[in-house]
């Protein structure tokens, strides 16, 4: 199933896929833990770091390698909170499910960047290339830019970050564009020419964007800060609050610098 599919579909259908990927139901777990829903790389890697500075707070981190489930665990309260996703991905997949999700707090941002196994530059690409990109709608609209700050493509005026493959206005190179499972386009680059991959996915296939990728999207005034989301109704939870506030902390921003090399950097 693709990622426009997943997101539009009905929240009673997808219910059992995140019981399953979340693992121990909310009822077995103590009642005193946090229990948080997140991205392998970097969300839960971020997520023990601060763990350790608050472990009073006896956060839990359940990991998840796709971006539908987690809103849906966090919807059912088998999780407390879930940390993988920006402001605009959380919009459209509120549009398509009775969700009541609220973001908390901005945390970090990574970069979108594409890669390629075939060639050592993008002017290297050739005439009618394979590109992949992230078929869920805002990351897609993310990749046409990155393409099209790359001079690869053209798009509409007034495209916007929901931008799809029907904005293009000119390919003068054309590219073949396909859009796939965000956690499937690692492993996309032995088929295409190149793949625009999120952050995390990249950094979970050992892909290091600051030097790997041909393309680096721009992390000034970037509007793409992942994010600490909880359903609506919990936002300020003493325990969340005081999540979101270590999440924040100096030692929290010290261990992103210092672990990502550019990859990953703090939203502030």
């Amino acid at each position: 199933m693709n990622r426009r599919a997943l997101v539009a579909a009905p929240l009673a259908l997808l219910a059992g896929l995140a019981l399953a990927a979340c693992g121990t139901p909310a009822a077995d777990k103590p009642a005193d833990a946090l229990v948080v829903g997140a991205s392998s790389a970097p969300h839960a890697q971020i997520l023990a770091e601060a763990a350790k500075l608050v472990p009073d707070l006896k956060l839990q981190v359940q990991e998840f390698d796709d971006y539908v489930q987690p809103n849906l665990a966090t919807e059912s309260g088998e999780l407390d909170a879930n940390y993988f996703q920006h402001q605009a991905y959380l919009d459209d997949f509120a549009a398509g499910n009775p969700v009541h999700l609220v973001a908390v707090a901005p945390v970090h941002i990574e970069p979108l960047g594409a890669y390629s196994k075939k060639v050592k530059s993008i002017a290297d690409l050739p005439q009618g290339a394979h590109v992949a990109i992230p078929a869920d709608a805002t990351n897609g609209g993310r990749a046409l830019a990155l393409l099209a700050g790359q001079g690869l493509i053209t798009l509409k005026d007034g495209a916007g970050v929901k931008a799809t493959e029907r904005d293009i206005a000119a390919n003068p190179m054309q590219l073949k564009i396909t859009a796939l499972e965000a956690a499937q386009l690692p492993r996309s680059l032995d088929d295409v020419d190149l793949a625009v991959i999120n952050g995390n996915f990249a950094l979970q296939a050992g892909l290091k964007p600051a030097t790997d990728a041909l393309a680096l999207e721009a992390a000034k005034d970037n509007p793409y800060a992942n994010l600490l989301v909880v359903k609506q109704g919990h936002e300020n939870d003493p325990r969340i609050q005081r999540l979101a506030q270590v999440l924040a902390s100096p030692e929290i921003k010290k261990f992103i610098e210092s672990t990502y090399d550019g990859a990953v950097i703090p939203a502030s």
